[in-house]
């Protein structure tokens, strides 16, 4: 079943989605780009604050493929107790040397590896993430503004990316300016988790702030499809 993750910025905001039953709450800066970090101060409040209500993943920022320290921002974010980590890959330049870093942090923390669908995603490459030990494996997009996922790749290499992802035992998930509308043609797909943060926000804008009732809208659209989904599944 497609779980519905939310991107959140403070405590409101955390609230907000716990109160709406979202299934992971993902503790991200927009301001600061497409995985843009919160404060580690920030991240062990809010790791805190959600008292284990609900999952909880954060991200390591948009850093440079240094394999020294992307892995020092995962063993330093681990430490708040978040569920997952989530590490972006803008390019493969130093794809190995990235993965063989990370490789056994994992046994630690599970570790969601972010590919971007509008940078040249790797994703041929998808076994050698599941070589190095990441639990999961999302395809989102770079750049914020210029168009959504469904924008960027076609609907039928999103199907082969889940069906990968799933095969090689990883969590999958599906992100990127996604819109409400998106809901019906990802949902089929069955990813693990559609990930969303502007269509939940005022005026749509990912750094405005969450507007409750639009994170209640995409909420009961993701029940909608799930449902058309099950009952296109069982034949009926």
């Amino acid at each position: 079943m497609t779980k519905l993750l939310a991107s959140v910025t403070n405590d409101r905001e955390l609230e907000l989605a716990v109160e709406a039953g979202v299934d992971i709450i993902d503790l991200k800066e927009p301001r600061t780009g497409a995985l843009g970090a919160l404060p580690l101060a920030q991240i062990h409040n809010l790791v805190a604050r959600c008292a284990g209500r609900c999952p909880v993943s954060a991200t390591v920022g948009d850093l440079p493929a240094e394999p020294l320290q992307l892995a020092g921002a995962i063993r330093q974010t681990a430490e708040s107790g978040v569920d997952y980590i989530k590490v972006g890959f803008f390019s493969t330049h130093n794809l190995t040397a990235c993965l063989q870093a990370i490789a056994g942090l994992g046994e630690d923390c599970a570790v969601v590896a972010v590919l971007f669908a509008d940078l040249d995603p790797p994703l041929a490459r998808l076994g050698e993430f599941a070589d190095a030990g990441f639990r999961g494996i999302m395809l989102d997009t770079a750049a914020k503004g210029g168009g959504g996922l469904l924008t960027r790749i076609e609907l039928s290499r999103l199907g082969d990316f889940v069906a990968q992802a799933r095969a090689l035992g990883m969590l999958n998930g599906l992100a990127g300016s996604l819109r409400q509308e998106d809901i019906p043609r990802l949902v089929p797909l069955a990813p693990d988790y559609l990930g969303f943060r502007g269509a939940l926000c005022e005026r749509s804008e990912r750094i405005a702030r969450i507007a409750p009732h639009r994170l209640l809208e995409v909420r009961e659209a993701l029940t909608r499809s799930r449902e058309r989904a099950g009952r296109a599944a069982a034949g009926g």
